[in-house]
């Protein structure tokens, strides 16, 4: 835009230096993101060959495994919030490179494990350097761009990690082809070294100048409320049901906390967050909408993968092809997501976003046994673009309605709501999913063995399991097993299209539309030459 003759030139928020290599830096920051998105999809792939014995495996258990994945999830989660805060305050380039550090220190570990204990501890390690990682990620994000690029520099980023969902595992098939089970640990170790020499030379430090008094009591309180919360909704899932005292204590006495938390936060003096900004319908809207799709999202991640694997009889390798579509949208759609937004309003955009992700999520529940590939691919690929055309946008709206120097605080609320999304989805659908498929599968089960009858009935995987040591005589049950499974699919998916519809009344309801236009003709004698901002 040119600067007309005269007018006052107002000098930028990011210093020259930092401007010219932004795309640079941007790119920095995606290579540190997609190492930690990597790691929980290579591990999904990986389970069976870590369940094997010793030499191929270590002999984990599926309470074991479960927890190996759990492990991660529950410190990551317990933890972005003051990841969050603590950038803000020592700096956001000291938080990503000791995160970083952490994270790849836990990798090598894991990959040396040699019990299923020190893995689930190794990966409560690697978990904790992630929250630390991707939280900064987006704040030095905000940091390095001015306004009017942010939702541009937002997208790419958002497309990056729909790139490590989907390639993830890709890359876990074709290491586990080649080399021993810890290698999908290991290779994160060279691409940490990586990243730490360029973040030292390439991104700069930032921090809120002004941060004020820390507030312990309010970090103590988060902590300790999003750990119960997280751990109530993961022991949900292990147990199929939410009614269970085990489940219970821990949801309600992290709600408890989490409540006590807001209460304190609106009457400190000093508060690690300001509860006013959720008062603003935009802003709670963006924040409820990352929940939401994530929730319907991860839950039929979850039960795609058994799907294409236990029913269908895909390896992991061809699981991990057939899902690229949905990166490929993310990755075509993402960063242009803004213009799309500029053009119609964040309210339509994204609502149009949600109902294809809900379309997407519904037809699972026509899918069977022989489904064509192409369909599959045109789903993931439907899913993918909904998804492209919500995350940017919210995120913007996220993001731009906290000041600059809170960016930290910004991306921890945002990954946060992401993060409790789509553990609960992963939960609550996969308790669906678990307790149709019982249902359905109790009666197919009187030939096998009293013995191994309550194993059998536990989940795909250990019908399929007890079916093939019956032999011959276990034919029937595999067939009774891909039907029952099918069919509690069917049910899951319906119930995570209608939470997807949720999610599009909400955004419908609450979002910003499509700004007004100016006439530009009439305000040109006014122009200063600053750009116009954005919503």
């Amino acid at each position: 835009m040119s600067i007309p003759s005269g007018a006052p030139v107002a000098a930028p928020r990011v210093p020259e230096a930092v401007h010219r290599r932004r795309w640079a830096i941007l790119g920095v920051l995606m290579f540190s993101l997609l190492i930690v998105v990597l790691d929980n999809s290579i591990l999904n792939v990986a389970v069976k060959t870590i369940a094997s014995p010793a030499p191929t495996g270590i002999g984990a258990t599926q309470s074991e495994l479960e927890w190996a994945i759990n492990s991660y999830t529950l410190v990551f989660a317990g933890l972005l919030f003051t990841a969050g805060l603590l950038g803000d305050r020592i700096g956001r380039k000291k938080v990503l490179l000791a995160g970083i550090l952490v994270f790849g220190i836990g990798s090598a570990l894991a990959a040396l494990s040699s019990s299923p204990g020190e893995l689930i501890t190794w990966r409560a390690l690697m978990g904790f350097g992630a929250a630390f990682v991707m939280p900064a990620t987006l704040a030095v994000l905000m940091d390095v761009f001015e306004r009017d690029e942010q939702p541009k520099a937002i997208g790419i980023w958002a497309g990056s990690v729909g790139l490590g969902i989907a390639i993830g595992p890709i890359t876990g098939g074709l290491l586990l082809e080649h080399f021993w089970w810890g290698s999908i640990f290991l290779v994160n170790v060279p691409v940490v070294v990586v990243a730490l020499i360029a973040m030292a030379v390439l991104v700069p430090d930032s921090k809120d100048p002004a941060p004020g008094r820390v507030d312990p009591f309010g970090v103590v309180l988060s902590i300790i409320g999003l750990v119960l919360l997280v751990y109530g909704i993961i022991r949900g899932g292990e147990l199929a049901s939410f009614t269970d005292v085990t489940v219970l204590a821990p949801l309600i006495g992290g709600l408890l906390v989490l409540t006590g938390f807001v209460w304190h936060e609106k009457r400190s003096s000093h508060p690690s967050i300001d509860i006013s900004y959720f008062r603003k319908p935009a802003f709670s809207a963006a924040v409820a909408a990352i929940a939401l799709v994530f929730f319907a999202l991860m839950g039929v991640t979850f039960f795609s993968a058994f799907y294409l694997q236990s029913v269908r009889g895909y390896t992991a390798l061809e699981s991990g092809l057939l899902i690229l579509p949905l990166a490929a949208a993310q990755m075509i759609f993402a960063p242009r997501a803004r213009l799309v937004v500029d053009r119609f309003g964040a309210r339509a955009v994204c609502t149009v976003g949600m109902l294809l992700v809900a379309v997407g999520l519904a037809a699972f529940a026509l899918f069977d046994a022989d489904t064509p590939l192409w369909v599959l691919c045109l789903v993931f690929f439907v899913q993918g673009t909904g998804m492209a055309h919500i995350m940017p946008p919210v995120t913007v709206a996220v993001m731009q309605a906290l000041p600059r120097e809170r960016a930290g605080s910004g991306s921890a609320i945002n990954n946060t709501f992401r993060q409790v999304g789509g553990a609960l989805g992963i939960a609550v659908l996969g308790s669906v999913l678990s307790t149709v498929y019982r249902g359905d599968i109790e009666g197919h089960l009187d030939g096998v063995p009293a013995a191994a009858r309550d194993v059998a009935g536990e989940s795909i995987e250990a019908t399929l399991g007890v079916a093939e040591k019956l032999g011959p005589a276990g034919k029937p049950l595999v067939a009774a097993a891909n039907d029952a499974f099918i069919g509690a699919m069917h049910v899951t998916a319906l119930g995570s299209a209608a939470v997807a519809l949720v999610g599009a009344a909400v955004v419908a309801l609450f979002l910003p539309g499509r700004p007004a236009v100016r006439d530009e003709r009439a305000e040109a004698p006014q122009d200063t030459g600053e750009p116009v901002r954005q919503s």
